[in-house]
């Protein structure tokens, strides 16, 4: 069976949800090959074996940390050529996207980005994405060279699959553009104990109707009753109301829950091309016309100020 390339993000070793999914994936059109550099990078060969990976390939240095995505792509450079898959698989973060773009132009291959499924086909791998708020199904597939395939978070399940997980020292010699952008200072995120946006199962947003950024407080709560992220539209970001990395839409984070919340938010089409492919999609906005209820699974007309608290009022009842 051929092999499949499977970039490993991590942190410090600690092996994120959207690779393990990328895993399960994997597994579909052949044996998966772990990618994992940086520090720590020799301490997710567990978890990554414990999910399917036959081998993990590892490489660590200076450049991983000091620089920005060049010494990846050298890195995913090296293991495709070391390797010849059948495919390679990325998580589909924005710094996901740019490390695959780099990578086919390098190889000369064709990429598929935001993917939500992936499927065996007589040609190669075939990617299932949602177009057009939603509106649309796209099958494709890479027709030249090795198919480089981003893929959304939540788009599958984690599945455990045992498997050898042999590591293995990947060489990688680092080009001249490598050390072209610098790392020169880090500043550690504020935790707020909440699930990472694009990484959330439930995620309950708030938009123009939350009137306020003191008012993002009854979204917090509704959030935090369900164990969500919180997100926002662009109108409430733009007024000041919640920070910009918690924007959820085309010029913001594009998300995939199991379940999305969208309270007091119309549903303009940037928002829409952000959330399309959630799951199950609950409106609430006092606006029967609004745009959003032609998208939703489940929506409530009425005013976010009193059906929000209510709604976290019955979770939390049946949670006690």
């Amino acid at each position: 069976m051929a092999e499949v390339l499977v970039y490993v993000d991590h942190v410090d070793g600690a092996v994120r949800k959207p690779t393990l999914e990328l895993l399960t994936l994997a597994r579909r059109i052949g044996e998966p090959v772990a990618v994992a550099v940086g520090n720590g990078a020799a301490d997710t060969a567990a978890a990554l074996a414990e999910h399917g990976a036959t081998r993990v390939l590892t490489a660590d240095a200076p450049e991983f940390a000091d620089y920005l995505v060049v010494p990846k792509v050298d890195a995913l450079q090296a293991a495709h050529a070391a390797v010849s898959p059948a495919a390679v698989l990325v998580p589909s973060s924005a710094e996901g996207k740019e490390i695959a773009a780099r990578l086919a132009v390098r190889i000369g291959s064709g990429i598929i980005t935001d993917a939500v499924d992936l499927e065996a086909g007589d040609e190669g791998p075939v990617a299932t994405q949602s177009a057009f708020a939603a509106s649309f199904t796209t099958k494709s597939r890479v027709s030249k060279g090795t198919p480089v395939i981003t893929v959304k978070p939540n788009s599958a399940a984690v599945e455990a699959a045992p498997a050898a997980g042999a590591v293995e020292a990947l060489e990688v010699s680092f080009s001249a553009g490598a050390t072209g952008t610098k790392v020169v200072a880090r500043t550690p995120r504020e935790s707020t104990g909440r699930p990472e946006l694009t990484e959330a199962a439930i995620v309950v947003s708030g938009g123009r109707g939350v009137n306020g950024a003191e008012n993002f407080a009854i979204i917090e709560k509704l959030a935090d009753s369900l164990g969500a992220a919180v997100g926002a539209s662009r109108a409430a970001v733009d007024a000041g109301w919640y920070p910009h990395s918690n924007q959820v839409g085309q010029t913001g984070k594009s998300v995939s829950p199991q379940l999305y919340i969208a309270s007091g938010i119309s549903g303009a089409i940037q928002h829409r091309a952000g959330m399309q492919t959630s799951k199950t999609i609950v409106a609430i906005n006092k606006d029967a016309e609004a745009p959003i209820f032609d998208l939703v699974d489940y929506g409530v007309v009425g005013d976010l100020f009193e059906v929000v608290p209510q709604l976290t009022q019955e979770i939390e009842t049946r949670k006690g």
